[in-house]
């Protein structure tokens, strides 16, 4: 499926292109963004070689992976990156997850993406179950996904290793049968 392009009342889903790296930057390179990540800030030129790898799995059929940028429908200012992933050991299963610029953060447009990315797996691509992991210090992202109707599931011990200490993520999931498409 290209090129994917999902809409709610403020944010739109779209494919990244070459012009957003510096946006992404503002995320992936901020440590405020990546605090509950996997990762640690990225340089610049790695956000370039994640945009470019992103577009080229954009052009692989089948497509496993949908990389999107979080635009604000008002204005097309890029405030996020969203990811689904197929997921190779599971039966129509994908993972999600998603970062925000920090001045995008509490006006419910977590909420708004996690749903857009649940419409893309579930709407398109038809899935059976997604889910998507936390840090344990990440309330507001638990706030997010369970207002998306994902629930608590269960704990990956020791699942990342970040600034050379382990650290545990919590997952949470949905059903095909549990989503509700938006309005």
């Amino acid at each position: 499926m290209y090129p994917i392009s999902r809409r709610s009342p403020r944010l739109e889903l779209r494919e990244l292109t070459v012009d957003d790296v510096d946006a992404v930057h503002s995320i992936y390179g901020s440590a405020e963004a990546t605090e509950h990540l996997s990762f640690e800030p990225r340089s610049r030129d790695q956000v370039e070689q994640i945009v470019a790898r992103s577009i080229a799995a954009a052009g692989k059929s089948p497509r496993d992976e949908y990389a999107l940028a979080v635009v604000e429908r008002d204005n097309a200012r890029l405030i996020g990156f969203a990811r689904l992933a197929l997921d190779p050991h599971q039966q129509q299963g994908a993972t999600i997850g998603f970062a925000l610029r920090p001045d995008a953060w509490g006006v419910g447009y977590g909420v708004e993406t996690v749903r857009l990315l649940l419409e893309v797996g579930f709407g398109e691509l038809e899935l059976h179950r997604i889910w998507g992991a936390r840090s344990p210090r990440n309330s507001a992202s638990a706030k997010t996904m369970l207002m998306a109707a994902m629930r608590e599931d269960y704990t990956i011990r020791e699942h990342i290793q970040k600034a050379g200490q382990w650290r545990d993520s919590v997952v949470h999931t949905i059903l095909r049968q549990e989503w509700q498409p938006m309005q």
